[in-house]
């Protein structure tokens, strides 16, 4: 059996997980207190408190309920990040935690649509240039690679998805190789940005989308035929439809499953067993992920443990297995990677 130490040491390849989501909750508070902003989002409502009296839900500004209050959190902890340091910080933070779990690759979702929404003149190059820097002096300690995917995200419509998508062909340089799709699911279907992939494509960027989280199999479709998918973020409500998980696996399109996301936003029911099990035993792509890890109080080893204690050891090494195959990396670096799993996998 694989203990949590033993899968902490293992190496391991992180594609899901948005960079926003890492902020540790006690920077949250103190870049929220830094910028005079609420630590709770409400449209139309949020507005500055006090420096001297902090918000009562300080001890836990991550507390929510549901797939909406999820989304309220995250847009809560972008507000607070206003300027390049707070991104340099956010950085650091998700590379101490990634080398403290051994992630030797990872490709993180930025959300630049978000930045803008809330801070109309925020420098999203120099934000972007700041991560870059944090990830290259950690790239020299510690040996670790990062690439960036710009998340267009869905809630703020098609011009604003188009922009972020021409910001991401013009911060190629600052290791940005894709573009994403998150964001509410179930009221921006994937159909009305076909443009917006398909311009990212054209101009030499990897496509992924979350799909089949709030919204059914038929999102999932979508994704991969019309968007032209490389990877599913999520993807578990696929199993709706028994043809549209023959789509995924006759097309080998990667799902990037995250169990404790699912099970906190009431995608997944927490008392079943994952949808990952059944995903996997149909002959799906799966890799295993943490999401928004310091919002819903994981991290990627945690997820693994939970991961093997439904499909076995086994699985979860095939998983990781996958994660490498699955992801953009150049091929020396693929192989590079498959032999440090292979060399844990002989002395575990």
């Amino acid at each position: 059996m694989l203990t949590a130490e033993l899968l902490r040491a293992m190496p391991k390849v992180q594609l899901h997980c948005h960079l926003e989501g890492t902020l540790r909750a006690t920077s949250f508070v103190n870049l929220a207190r830094k910028h005079g902003v609420a630590l709770s989002y409400r449209p139309h409502e949020a507005g500055p408190f006090p420096e001297d009296e902090p918000p009562a839900d300080a001890s836990d500004p991550y507390a929510f309920h549901d797939f909406e209050g999820f989304l309220l959190a995250f847009a809560a902890v972008s507000r607070s990040l206003a300027e390049p340091d707070d991104y340099r910080l956010l950085a650091s933070e998700y590379l101490e935690d990634a080398v403290a779990q051994n992630v030797v690759y990872a490709e993180l979702f930025v959300s630049p649509s978000v930045w803008l929404f809330f801070h109309k003149t925020i420098d999203v190059r120099a934000c972007m240039t700041a991560i870059r820097e944090a990830c290259e002096a950690t790239r020299r300690a510690h040996g670790i690679e990062v690439a960036l995917i710009a998340d267009l995200t869905r809630n703020f419509g098609v011009e604003s998805a188009m922009r972020t998508a021409k910001l991401a062909v013009e911060m190629k340089d600052l290791g940005v190789i894709g573009v994403g799709l998150g964001g509410d699911e179930a009221h921006y279907p994937a159909e009305i940005f076909k443009d917006c992939f398909a311009f990212a494509r054209e101009n030499g960027l990897h496509c992924v989308a979350h799909a089949g989280e709030s919204a059914g199999a038929a999102s999932v479709r979508a994704a991969v035929e019309i968007l032209r998918a490389e990877r599913i973020g999520h993807g578990i409500r696929a199993l709706e439809d028994p043809s549209v998980v023959r789509l995924l696996v006759d097309r080998k399109i990667p799902l990037e499953v995250c169990p404790t996301s699912n099970f906190l936003t009431g995608v997944a029911l927490g008392e079943a067993p994952h949808p990952l099990v059944d995903l996997d035993a149909a002959g799906c792509t799966v890799t295993i992920d943490a999401d928004d890890p310091a919002i819903f109080k994981t991290t990627l080893t945690d997820e693994l443990v939970y991961a093997a204690e439904m499909a076995g050891d086994d699985a979860l090494v095939r998983f990781t297995r996958n994660a490498i195959e699955a992801s953009f990396a150049p091929a020396e670096t693929k192989a590079r990677l498959r032999k440090r799993l292979e060399a844990f996998s002989l002395e575990g």
